[in-house]
């Protein structure tokens, strides 16, 4: 079994290859003269015994020369010993240094970043890395602009632009934000006057798109570059480009629009598809929501209600999550799919993956946004949170094998059949969620020194560093550096040999099972978020080590020379195979989250921000009116 590479003093106690297992000095002496043969026949004349000398000579120099390297440091690190230790019986009894294993290019990497990741970084160096992913930002854009623009997305190997998110330029709207909070002015006004000359007009031409998949992209991106752009967030951020007021009534123009899935369903739960040209809404095939979809709403109908006046657009969407407070659960967990039609949750799979994430996450971030009303109306929103986080722990959170990694899995079929070990790159928003939800946004120093948290808070802020580890060796165990789709983690009675990321001097090449269908590497964000919020709220350098390693592996594997990035079809093998797509979300949350990790941490404070699930910021409301 593969460890992790350890200092050559240790590292060979689990290698392989008796050349390189210690070996005492007496040993060295007794197998040397193990053949009574030899001694006898080497003793008959003069040359053996000089060659007994020699050889004894030679042993009683490197026993006391070599005795000022200390076995309990790496090989490559020297002791410095004063007088040099000769003579000293201490030092005599010492056991000899040994030469390290010949490392595969796997571990002389892996040893490389373990280095790096243990050297503390100035705030110099870290804003030489926040300029780093500037300039991937920059060109991530160049590539789009170049072959894509007014599409909604890159396709960066054959040079093109594909609609496949209903046709309204959403990387542009997912850009704008980041832009604007990168200071580049350039992009910013090319992406504000994109929006100005193109997008009403597309808005009231187009035909179907997905309820969810618009407003946490398009309308978040509108409103969060309305606020950066004006007076109410402190300064403007965008220096060029249409006035602010284009952004809030094109805000308002689509969300007119999309109002139409909550008015046309017979419940609560809004429909899942709007044709906006018709300002028409209809179920999905199968007649059914996802439960994330539905409940990923309110922070942006909130804040348009907010800036707005009009309370209409707040109003429907709260309604979702008023009625989900009267169904049933099972611990706070609940299924991934409901009923427009009833309003009742359909199935029993319960899992924090794909649709169900962002169920979990709004529970709290609409409660945070609404300040006046935590303690009052909204109230019930933390205590759902509360509730269901319970239930993660009690029922979804389970330790892999052999080494202990903690991860969040699923129940395929409730509580009554087998638990998977099956946990979604995407489930890596939840340590994120969880320590915002612990401290509330501010620094958990500053939380203690206040009397803050209580014992759940600790519980779940604890869940959340062990959670961002293993989200972290997901992407280290494979040998591009880049996490899979999806992961399985070895447990009782649940393993598949032959299914390892590749990069077999991780210490957790055993405990994560990645499997043919699930290699794929989207760009996603979820883990990098998670890091940032950590690393605002513990203050821990390391989640913005582990966030550069990552960033690293992006430029290396998924940089399109021509412009844009790609995603990738197999994270475990070199070179990867590569996909042809840039999804939006690069932009517009994995660089945003990478930047902000990289800087200030007074830039966009978590306890006067909340980001919606596409990464846009909207500042909290601090009072109803």
């Amino acid at each position: 079994m593969a460890s992790r590479p350890l200092p050559y003093s240790t590292r060979d106690l689990h290698y392989d290859n008796a050349k390189f297992r210690h070996r005492s000095p007496f040993k060295v002496i007794t197998q040397a003269l193990v053949s009574s043969n030899v001694r006898h026949d080497c003793g008959r004349c003069s040359i053996g015994k000089f060659l007994i000398l020699l050889m004894f000579g030679g042993l009683t120099y490197l026993m006391l020369v070599h005795r000022s390297y200390n076995l309990d440091t790496p090989a490559f690190e020297k002791t410095d010993h004063g007088n040099g230790g000769i003579g000293r019986i201490g030092n005599f009894l010492r056991k000899p240094p040994r030469l390290p294993p010949r490392l595969s290019p796997d571990e002389v990497r892996n040893i490389s970043s373990n280095l790096e990741i243990g050297k503390p970084s100035t705030e110099s160096e870290w804003i030489s890395r926040q300029g780093k992913v500037k300039e991937a930002f920059i060109h991530a854009w160049s590539g789009y602009k170049s072959f894509a623009m007014g599409k909604d997305e890159l396709m960066p190997l054959t040079k093109r632009g594909v609609d496949g998110l209903g046709g309204l330029g959403a990387t542009v709207i997912d850009s704008l934000d980041t832009a604007m909070i990168m200071g580049i002015n350039e992009i910013a006004a090319e992406a504000g006057t994109w929006i100005e000359k193109n997008l009403m007009q597309r808005i009231s031409e187009k035909g179907q798109v997905n309820l969810f998949e618009t407003t946490i992209r398009v309308l978040g991106g509108l409103l969060s570059a309305y606020h950066l752009s004006g007076s109410d967030s402190g300064k403007s951020l965008l220096s060029k480009g249409p006035k602010r007021e284009v952004f809030l009534e094109t805000a308002k123009g689509l969300a007119d629009r999309l109002l139409v899935a909550f008015t046309a369903s017979p419940t609560a739960i809004p429909f899942s598809d709007v044709v906006l040209r018709d300002q028409s809404a209809h179920p999905a095939p199968d007649g059914l929501s996802s439960t994330s979809e539905v409940s990923t709403l309110q922070l942006e109908f909130n804040y348009l209600s907010a800036i707005s006046g009009d309370p209409k657009y707040s109003a429907k969407a709260i309604k979702v999550l008023e009625h989900m407070r009267t169904l049933p659960k099972v611990e706070g967990l609940v299924p991934i799919y409901i009923s427009p039609h009833s309003g009742q949750f359909s199935g029993e799979n319960i899992r924090l993956g794909s649709r169900g994430d962002s169920y979990y996450e709004y529970l709290i971030k609409v409660w945070l946004q609404q300040k006046a009303s935590r303690d009052g109306q909204l109230k019930y929103l933390h205590e759902m949170y509360e509730e269901a986080m319970k239930g993660v722990r009690h029922l979804l959170v389970q330790k892999s094998i052999p080494k202990g990694l903690i991860f969040v899995g699923e129940l395929p079929f409730g509580t009554k059949d087998s638990f998977s070990p099956k946990m979604d790159h995407l489930v890596c928003f939840l340590p994120g969620t969880l320590a915002l939800g612990a401290t509330k946004g501010i620094t958990k120093k500053k939380a203690i020194e206040q009397n803050l948290l209580n014992a759940e808070d600790m519980e779940n802020l604890n869940l959340a560093e062990d959670l961002a580890k293993t989200c972290f060796e997901m992407y280290a165990v494979t040998s591009t550096g880049l996490a899979p789709e999806i992961a399985y983690f070895h447990t009782e009675g649940a393993y598949e040999g032959g299914h390892d990321g590749g990069n077999k001097s991780s210490e957790y090449i055993n405990d994560i099972i990645i499997k043919p269908n699930d290699r794929h590497n989207l760009l996603r964000p979820e883990t990098v978020e998670s890091l940032f919020v950590l690393y605002r709220i513990t203050e821990d350098p390391k989640y913005r080590e582990w966030g550069w390693q990552i960033f690293k592996a992006f430029e290396k594997h998924t940089k399109i020379d021509s412009g844009g990035y790609t995603s990738l079809d197999d994270v475990t093998t070199l070179p990867p195979r590569k996909r042809d797509k840039m999804e939006t979300f690069f932009l517009g949350e994995t660089l945003k989250y990478l930047y902000l990790l990289f800087g200030d941490t007074n830039v966009l404070p978590l306890d006067k921000y909340v980001f919606n699930t596409e990464a846009h910021p909207f500042p909290i409301i601090e009072s109803t009116g």
